[in-house]
């Protein structure tokens, strides 16, 4: 006979806490899902990929059709060992041979300015040594700060007006151009939107997938999991809903407790600020 399992449900204090916001997570992702119906090109025929591409190059305002799209992304995976993404999209199809994992090598700390920068500049700089064409569209995974340190990038190489950038602010699907001092927003059920959300949505999977194998070779440390009593289901719990501890680093005491209860609240809230309290070895 199979042995007994025992259900037990908490009914207060952290393991409550920490249920209620495992489903709150699940709950969101399940309206995600619901709400995204993102576009994908290789189902459409030429004719059709042609009219979307088009349409967004009139919807964006671009000088060209966006044949050639990438997309950046270093926010999601922050701690000892910070990584950034790119995706590369042709023809509105995923160019998986062209995507790109980076480590980032100049920064210290946490600082996603910087670490945008540093990536956009490898990677042009790269594109121009092997003399590769330029994307019409390069999209940033954030919102203004962002795209001005892969502004700072582009103009160091010399590339201003030879390729246009847009800054997609996370949550709010809010697209921000280079000087301009409001945002555009497309109607949420456009194809233009859909494309570029599936495409930002894209890259997001990628740099998931280098993160968790970095963690399972043992050479990413989150660093909340550094911080005495804090263990992994209650970093990746926080990570999941603030997507980096940048975002959690931002958050109150009062928001912090809300989610986990006061103690581990506490614990988070001042060995994120201190640097002391971590754990050591063993």
């Amino acid at each position: 006979a199979e042995p007994d399992t025992t259900l037990t449900i908490p009914r207060g204090g952290d393991k409550k806490k920490l249920l209620e916001l495992s489903q709150k997570n699940v709950d969101y992702f399940k309206e995600e899902l619901h709400a995204r119906k993102l576009l994908k090109l290789e189902d459409k025929t030429s004719a059709e990929k042609n009219r979307i591409l088009l349409q967004l190059r009139e919807d964006l305002h671009l000088k060209e059709t966006p044949v050639h799209i990438e997309c950046f992304d270093n926010s999601n995976f922050q701690g000892s060992y910070p990584v950034a993404a790119m995706v590369c999209f042709r023809n509105g199809e995923p160019s998986k041979k062209d995507y790109r994992h980076y480590n980032i090598k100049t920064v210290e700390g946490i600082n996603d300015f910087a670490s945008m920068s540093e990536v956009v500049l490898r990677r042009y700089q790269r594109l121009l040594a092997e003399e590769k064409s330029l994307p019409q569209l390069i999209i940033i995974d954030g919102g203004k700060g962002q795209l001005s340190a892969a502004l700072e990038s582009i103009e160091q190489l010399g590339l201003t007006g030879q390729t246009t950038l847009v800054g997609l602010a996370k949550n709010k699907e809010e697209l921000f151009f280079a000087g301009d001092s409001t945002s555009l927003q497309l109607p949420w059920q456009s194809e233009s939107l859909k494309l570029i959300r599936r495409i930002r949505d894209e890259v997001h999977r990628f740099g998931i997938t280098f993160h968790r194998n970095k963690r399972s070779k043992g050479t990413f440390v989150n660093e909340l999991e550094t911080i005495k009593g804090i263990g992994k289901q209650t970093a990746d719990m926080l990570l999941n809903k603030y997507r980096s501890v940048a975002q959690i680093r931002l958050k109150t005491l009062e928001e912090l407790t809300a989610d986990l209860g006061k103690d581990k609240a506490i614990k988070i809230y001042e060995g994120l600020r201190s640097g002391e309290n971590k754990k050591g070895p063993g």
